[in-house]
């Protein structure tokens, strides 16, 4: 996984194949939780299929950028991934788009309403 700053208010999280194993998201939510004047964007173009652990921290960093008034956006969820939000019925309450370029024109959008 890797983090990086792509401006003075949002954040790239690039997350790694291995994403269950060592639980990437939960060190992104203590992160946040240090630093909540940022947005945040999710590349998942690594990642196949996201199980239980990864929705349970995606929704834990939702809230918590929720609570700042920040928004968290997902890129490159692949379609079996994308099947798992829809099915959970989670697809309602996060913001996909086709990848970081798409994610920083969305929040672009977003910031000038």
């Amino acid at each position: 996984m890797s983090i990086e700053d792509s401006s003075d208010d949002i954040v790239l999280v690039n997350l790694s194949r291995k994403l269950q194993e060592h639980d990437e998201l939960q060190r992104v939510v203590g992160i946040m939780h240090e630093r909540c004047d940022c947005n945040v964007v999710v590349d998942f173009s690594s990642i196949g299929v996201a199980g239980c652990a990864t929705l349970t921290r995606l929704l834990q960093l939702w809230q918590l950028l929720q609570d700042h008034g920040r928004k968290l956006v997902l890129g490159s969820v692949a379609p079996a991934t994308r099947g798992v939000f829809v099915i959970a019925r989670l697809d309602e309450v996060f913001d996909f788009v086709q990848d970081k370029s798409a994610a920083l024109a969305h929040l672009e959008v977003l910031g000038r309403r």
